[in-house]
């Protein structure tokens, strides 16, 4: 038996190269990738920024797929900064995104004063097969924390990628409840920063990482017996590094 708290570290989503990015659009050509740009705000500044971007946001980002959501990151190494997210999208859709003109003059001047620096811009695509989070609509506030792993790949070849997140994938759709879950691949290179896959598990409120979800147990019985063992030492092959962020949705930010 073991907390949710500790299952989701070996659940989590977003990241890896070109391999992938081929792979995620090979299999699907209505592919669900998003923009995510990590923001360092102005802390004295937070109640102007908030209003700004809540109204740039609603006025530019407000549905399809320029559609913005803001996220708080709560927990890790990058704790501070904001996620301003767009999409779900695809690349054909930057060719009309919102830009010159009044969008960009009120994004310079009514977003960028409040914010100290811009961390990173970054493509991630949803792996559609793996994926468990058909239950998630357009209502961020139905699951409002997102616990996310990153994924550094080891050097060289990393057979062990596919078949580790397979098995997270089998274990995640055989829990009871409602799990949802889903893994993402970082389109682009990002060097020694080492996002290369990441892992999103949504929860709709703090409680729910108490629930016990029987994780080590069902991983056994659905990859096999003492399989719970091998993943560990398949991990340890295959992932050089990894690390945890908690994102909280921001709705006086977003969008919707």
């Amino acid at each position: 038996m073991i907390k949710k708290s500790i299952s989701l570290m070996c659940m989590v989503a977003i990241v890896f190269g070109s391999m992938f990015t081929v792979k995620a659009q090979d299999e699907s050509k209505d592919y669900k990738m998003w923009e995510d740009i990590m923001l360092t705000p102005d802390n004295t500044k937070l109640k102007v920024l908030q209003e700004n971007m809540r109204k740039h946001n609603m006025t530019y980002h407000k549905a399809g797929p320029s559609k913005a959501t803001v996220y708080n990151i709560s927990s890790g190494p990058n704790a501070g900064n904001i996620i301003w997210e767009m999409g779900p999208m695809m690349y054909k859709h930057n060719d009309s995104r919102p830009g010159e003109g009044a969008h960009d003059a009120d994004w310079r001047d009514n977003v960028m004063p409040y914010i100290k620096k811009i961390q990173t811009i970054e493509y991630w695509t949803a792996d559609k097969k793996l994926n468990n989070t058909d239950m998630l609509d357009d209502d961020n506030s139905k699951y409002p924390i997102a616990f996310v792993r990153y994924f550094e790949v080891v050097d060289g070849p990393a057979p062990g990628v596919n078949e580790f997140f397979e098995r997270v994938s089998k274990t995640v759709k055989a829990l009871d409840g409602v799990n949802p879950w889903g893994v993402y691949y970082n389109e682009f290179r990002q060097g020694n920063l080492g996002r290369h896959i990441a892992t999103f598990s949504f929860s709709p409120n703090w409680a729910d990482f108490d629930r016990d979800v029987n994780w080590v147990e069902t991983f056994n019985k659905v990859n096999g017996e003492n399989s719970w063992q091998n993943q560990q030492d398949l991990f340890n092959i295959t992932f050089k590094n990894s690390w945890d962020e908690i994102w909280v949705y921001n709705a006086q930010m977003s969008g919707q």
